[in-house]
């Protein structure tokens, strides 16, 4: 029993290390696309004030840059349950309840989650099959949904993991990441 509950210790440390990567990478991405947004901004603005003009198409970059940089946040606010939340009535709960809670809530936010990456997905396929571009710039719009896409997938496998990890914790008592303090 010994082997296989070190075996299964290795697991859990190689998922938990490995969603928090993952999570990480993508807030760093969010984050330097999110950087390199508010340079563009600056210089476009700084373009209108001193009469060179604008960076063409300055809007159509923000638009899409800010959609892959929301989603690409999602991760690790999903694995640190940094969303917003009341506990107002959680807190006045027995402990035992409001873990039973906190894993339904995030099995429901993992489906959300799945939901809304189909849904990308499908939006991706719909813009790229109707050739559909942005109206200054011209570039297809279905690249920022693909780009939205793949940090959709990320904030997914985060939800599911964050999901199942409080299942187990609920189910056997004992904390899980990302419940486990420390």
């Amino acid at each position: 029993m010994g082997v296989l509950s070190g075996a299964r210790e290795r697991l859990r440390v190689i998922m938990k290390d490995t969603i928090d990567a993952l999570a990480r990478t993508f807030a760093l991405l969010g984050g330097l696309v999110l950087s390199l947004l508010i340079v563009m901004t600056c210089i476009s603005i700084i373009g209108r004030a001193t009469g060179i003009g604008p960076i063409d198409g300055d809007f159509e970059i923000v638009e899409a840059g800010m959609a892959f940089t929301i989603f690409a946040f999602l991760p690790l606010c999903q694995l640190h349950g940094a969303h917003a939340s009341v506990d107002i009535f959680m807190s006045a709960m027995p402990a035992r309840l409001a873990a039973g809670i906190r894993a339904l809530v995030e099995v429901v936010f993992a489906a959300v989650l799945i939901l809304i990456t189909w849904q990308l997905c499908e939006g991706a396929l719909s813009k790229y099959h109707t050739g559909q571009t942005t109206f200054l710039l011209e570039f297809p719009v279905w690249w920022s949904y693909a780009a939205c896409v793949v940090a959709m997938v990320a904030a997914a496998i985060t939800g599911v993991y964050v999901a199942w990890m409080r299942c187990v914790s609920f189910a056997t008592g004992v904390p899980m990441p990302p419940d486990e303090k420390g």
